[in-house]
């Protein structure tokens, strides 16, 4: 399997999210109560699916061989750029997960943390995302020689079926599903 291919069909299931968030929001700035169940899921996605699946490639497979193969481009582009958007990213959801906590104990103004937070984590990575699929990704797959593509795809491939056999895409596809069938 090609491992910067999976990691462009794993932004599709992230876009999918993004969009559910928004929609999620949109019905909170609206007058409806907040689904602190459905927020969880929205949390544990991006945590568990988001993040320790998908960054975790990129940062411990594709962006480590980047910066040691190519250099100082790659090193400002994954450094500087990547990495800190992952950063922010994780911020944006601990400052979600604070909001949520400070509506629930009965802080009303603390919604508009959840709202900020959610909807500064879409557009953070709406637009981390199409830099990845349209400049990081074409760039390794440029710059890498073809023996450090090919252990790309070996070390994805390993870590995919660790994550197969823990559950983790099947987990996080089907709570997906159901939020975009409640968030049409």
């Amino acid at each position: 399997m090609d491992g910067i291919d999976l990691m462009i069909e794993e932004h599709k299931n992230i876009k999918r999210m993004l969009v559910v968030i928004r929609k999620a929001c949109l019905g909170i700035m609206n007058g409806k109560g907040i689904d602190y169940g459905d927020f969880e899921k929205i949390i544990d996605f991006v945590r568990n699916y988001a993040d320790k699946n998908h960054h975790e490639k990129e940062e411990k497979i594709l962006f480590n061989r980047m910066i040691d193969e190519i250099g100082g481009a790659a090193e400002k582009l994954v450094k500087f750029g990547m990495l800190v958007e992952h950063d922010f990213g994780r911020l944006y959801i601990k400052e979600l997960e604070e909001g949520i906590a400070r509506v629930k104990a009965g802080n009303n103004e603390a919604k508009l943390d959840i709202i900020a937070n959610a909807i500064s984590y879409t557009h953070l990575l709406t637009r981390h995302i199409d830099r990845e699929d349209n400049v990081v990704y074409s760039f390794a797959k440029r710059e890498l020689c073809e023996e450090t593509l090919n252990k790309v795809n070996i070390e994805c491939d390993k870590f995919e079926e660790k994550m197969y056999r823990d559950g983790v895409q099947t987990k996080y596809i089907r709570i997906l599903e159901l939020l975009e069938q409640k968030y049409k």
